[in-house]
């Protein structure tokens, strides 16, 4: 029994595996361990406790301004008040542009998750059309999308009140009170008044040149054309600011602080509204332009450009279609005639260039030309036609005048060095911009030696082309060529005619009404220059002018007129005929004659000087002088006419006849 215990722990020792010692454990060691890492921790906790209380400390004491600041900007929102725009009349004080206040229906598009389902929404309970939708979009892609845009403008207060009900439906949607432009007279003088549109990117840039950024705070709109672009600064105003105590949701809670705007100031134009609407309703469907000025200040009493179009149109953004209309329109409603429109003088011109002849002594009142129909130079095979076939016979400048000879301003011209014309007729005005207190005016082409080679300097062009010729001059002479003159210049021309020499800047805006003062500043009419010229050829110049009212080519226009005036008449080639007999019946209706028409009245103390142009009217005398006849029945007779001006018949035989 003892052996078999003994064999068996022996297999056991060497069948067995080995087992292995546990080792030994140290509780000091493990203890040294554990409280090394407690306090490594507790070392960290300390330092970020510290951490916390020193950057609670910071904020508490160095930052408390600020934080405050910021903690008041959450509660108060700094609303800028828009100023109420000054008021445009007319010289008589009949409103032509004015502000007033409606409710608008606004969404703020960084709060609003659909927007599109908000706007089906939003028109079940207000009236929303497909163009009001169209113009949010156009908005909405002009726009930074927390701005709030409006979606309907002029709502009702049947509107209002349904919306107010159901407000809590629409996080995002207000409806606010806003300042609307309104032009009572709607196209009349469109283009002299201007409109008013959305500020985009170029004029943010105008803003930030003139230092008025500030100022512009919650304004949506400016002015864009005419009067309201170019007295802007004038008729703005000063923005007010409010202080509001705002809710979580950033309703208004109550006011804290108010300081008022100022409104904008008020202007006084020239304009005579009424024989505004007299002068367009003269050129009935025609196409054109008039400037009537008074000649002793050079204030615009009428400042047509046909067709116009609504300035009402562009108040809350236009729509697409009519704006199609408006852009894409072949009678360019858009442009501005008297400022933009450079036409052929035509034979209006001829009363300046026989002015010229006087001043340089290349001609006589009493000199006397043959005229056989036609003038041809020496050696020449092309010949220079006159305005009446078989001529006028003898003629001198009085008759050249009344009659509008073109064969004696043909023999004029290549006598005449076309330099010494050009620095004569830039004392009228002709070729520069006459300072017309609205932007957009171009200079037109008074042409010179010099002109001519800075025209045709590029590299496209060889030497013959920038040489002045003999024959350049002789289409110079009858206002043909290279001259091409606005209204608002050939009616600045004509008044200086009419002032004995004296010229004035023509200007709109007769006076400026400061709305916090009352204090009224008159715009100064101080004559900008006199024409160097002997009083004896002037009157001789005028005594030829009212020849052609009375006698002459604008004659039958005149008869029985109930006042003495002074004209001449002008018709102005599209395109040349190069040698052919021209027939308004046979050519294409947007390829016949300019009409030209320049007056004054009454010859002994003028009082309006005009200018008129019938695009494509044919001859002046046809087209342009009854309208002016009209202006001038109800500005100097007092004989008004609401109804377009008929054509005076031209016989065939005159067919080529001013």
């Amino acid at each position: 029994m003892a052996r078999f215990l003994f064999h068996s722990r022996r297999r056991g020792r060497s069948d067995a595996p080995a087992l292995a010692s546990p080792e030994l454990r140290n509780p000091e060691r493990e203890l040294f361990l554990f409280r090394r890492r407690l306090s490594l921790a507790g070392v960290f906790v300390a330092l970020a406790f510290l951490g916390l209380v020193g950057r609670f400390f910071y904020l508490q004491v160095f930052e408390h301004e600020h934080f405050e600041t910021l903690a008041e900007t959450n509660r108060i929102a700094i609303v800028p008040i828009v100023p109420n725009r000054g008021v445009i009349r007319d010289r008589n004080g009949i409103v032509l542009a004015q502000s007033y206040s409606a409710y608008t229906l606004e969404i703020q598009p960084s709060r609003v998750k659909n927007l599109e389902e908000t706007i089906d929404a939003l028109g079940e309970i207000v009236d929303v059309q497909p163009r009001d939708r169209k113009r949010f979009r156009k908005l909405l892609e002009e726009s930074k999308n927390f701005e709030s845009l409006p979606l309907r403008t002029r709502l009702t207060d049947n509107e209002v009140a349904r919306f107010a009900v159901n407000r809590y439906r629409f996080p995002g949607v207000e409806i606010k009170a806003r300042l609307f432009r309104q032009y009572p007279y709607g196209e009349v003088a469109s283009h002299a008044i201007g409109y008013i549109g959305r500020i985009n990117d170029r004029d943010v840039a105008r803003i930030d040149e003139w230092g008025e950024t500030a100022n512009y705070k919650g304004s949506d709109y400016i002015g864009k054309v005419g009067i309201e672009l170019s007295y802007e600064r004038e008729l703005h105003g000063t923005t007010g600011v409010e202080e509001v105590e705002v809710d979580a949701g950033g309703r208004a809670v109550r006011t804290l602080s108010r300081s008022p705007p100022t409104s904008g100031n008020d202007l006084t134009l020239s304009l005579d509204i009424k024989l505004q609407e007299v002068a367009e309703a003269a050129f009935g469907d025609r196409r054109g332009a008039l400037v009537a000025l008074d000649p002793n200040n050079g204030e615009i009493l009428a400042f047509v450009s046909r067709p116009g179009f609504d300035p009402n149109l562009f108040v809350d953004g236009i729509d697409p279609a009519n704006w199609e209309l408006l852009n894409d329109s072949p009678d360019k409603p858009l442009l501005n005639r008297p400022l933009r429109g450079a036409y052929p003088p035509g034979s209006a011109i001829k009363p300046f260039l026989a002015l010229s002849a006087l001043n340089s002594g290349k001609r006589t009142p009493a000199q006397a030309i043959s005229d056989p129909g036609y003038f041809q130079l020496p050696g020449a095979a092309h010949r220079f036609n006159d305005d009446k076939p078989g001529g006028h016979g003898s003629v001198d400048m009085y008759r050249s005048i009344v009659v509008s000879c073109d064969t004696y301003y043909y023999v004029l011209a290549s006598e005449t060095d076309i330099d010494d014309t050009f620095r004569f007729l830039t004392q009228f005005g002709f070729g520069r911009k006459s300072g017309i207190d609205i932007e957009g005016e171009l200079p037109g082409v008074l042409p010179s030696r010099d002109w001519k080679r800075q025209r045709f300097a590029g590299k496209d062009y060889r030497e013959e082309h920038r040489k002045w010729y003999l024959g350049d001059s002789i289409s110079a002479g009858i206002g043909q060529g290279y001259n091409a003159f606005t209204p608002i210049q050939l009616a600045h021309a004509i008044s200086v005619i009419a002032a004995d020499g004296v010229s004035y800047q023509p200007h709109l805006v007769k006076s400026i009404r400061a709305t916090g003062t009352g204090e009224v500043r008159e715009v100064a009419t101080q004559p900008t220059n006199t024409v160097a010229i002997k009083p004896e050829h002037l009157a001789f110049i005028k005594k030829a002018l009212a020849g052609v009212n009375l006698e002459g080519t604008s004659a039958a226009a005149f008869v029985k007129a109930p006042y003495t005036s002074g004209g001449k008449t002008g018709t102005a080639q599209v395109y040349s005929l190069k040698g052919e007999k021209y027939h308004a019946g046979k050519v294409d209706e947007r390829l016949r004659d300019h009409a030209w028409f320049i007056a004054y009245a009454p010859v002994e103390s003028p009082k309006i000087a005009v200018a008129v142009l019938v695009e494509n009217g044919g001859f002046g005398a046809q087209a342009a002088a009854p309208i002016a006849r009209q202006v001038f029945d109800y500005y100097v007779a007092g004989v008004r006419k609401d109804e377009p001006a008929p054509a005076v018949a031209v016989p065939e035989s005159d067919d080529q006849s001013d």
